[in-house]
């Protein structure tokens, strides 16, 4: 694992923290993998009881560093291969591996919060912000479409007409609209020490109530995502090649 993601133990929880402040915690793809490795890190302890995901530096993360990402086609490609068994590519697995956990995973949002970022916090079973973060599916300022498990997260989350809204037109939204519309679960001057006591409050439960109350919410709740992370992957792969091969038609 590298140095840009990072995870550490304390007692009972897990911190997963995205650690590129330099570039706002923009997404690289050794990052998208790294992710992946560290839910299997925090799979794997079985002390952990909750897991809490950061940003370092002054956001949680920007999003997709795209042109890091389109450097190389072909590994762009690499990466669209799903998993038989998932149903996910790494970019989908860096998000939904979280959902896959037995424990709750929350997200302590501050500063940008944009693209593949708002993704991963989407993934995350609840989502605290602070006051002045900031929100975009950031993807259509790129000529994309979300590609990161954002979809089946959307629908779980808000109406379609907002998830249009806010996808169509890339725009950033404010803490107060994320409330709203429930993109957000709440709001608090410092995320990190909310989410610490959200956690307490759940781990005072029965640890298998609450990791058969996770599973049985995803099961069920609207449509299956493995269909719609197969969706993803149709119609991003041709926007994504055409950027890295230089077309804006």
């Amino acid at each position: 694992m590298g140095d840009h993601i990072t995870v550490r133990f304390d007692n009972d929880r897990a911190y997963v923290t995205l650690n590129r402040p330099g570039k706002h915690n923009g997404l690289t793809l050794e990052m998208l993998r790294d992710l992946v490795d560290a839910a299997r890190k925090v799979a794997d302890n079985k002390t952990t009881r909750a897991v809490i995901i950061a940003g370092n530096g002054p956001s949680f993360s920007s999003g997709l560093d795209i042109a890091a990402a389109t450097r190389n086609p072909v590994a762009i490609v690499k990466e669209f291969l799903p998993r038989p068994l998932r149903g996910t590519n790494t970019f989908q697995e860096a998000c939904w591996a979280w959902r896959r956990l037995d424990v709750p995973v929350i997200a302590a949002i501050h500063g940008r919060c944009f693209g593949g970022g708002l993704q991963i916090a989407l993934a995350a079973d609840f989502r605290i912000a602070a006051p002045t973060a900031e929100f975009s599916v950031m993807e259509a300022a790129h000529g994309l479409v979300p590609d990161m498990t954002g979809p089946a997260a959307l629908s779980q989350l808000i109406g379609i007409d907002q998830a249009l809204l806010l996808t169509m037109t890339a725009e950033q939204i404010d803490t107060d609209y994320a409330l709203r519309i429930g993109l957000i679960t709440d709001v608090a001057d410092d995320p990190l020490e909310a989410a610490e006591d959200l956690a307490d409050r759940i781990t005072a439960r029965d640890r298998n109530a609450v990791a058969a109350a996770k599973h049985l919410f995803d099961r069920s709740w609207h449509r299956h995502p493995r269909a719609t992370f197969a969706a993803e992957r149709m119609a991003q792969l041709p926007l994504l090649l055409r950027k890295a091969m230089g077309s804006s038609d």
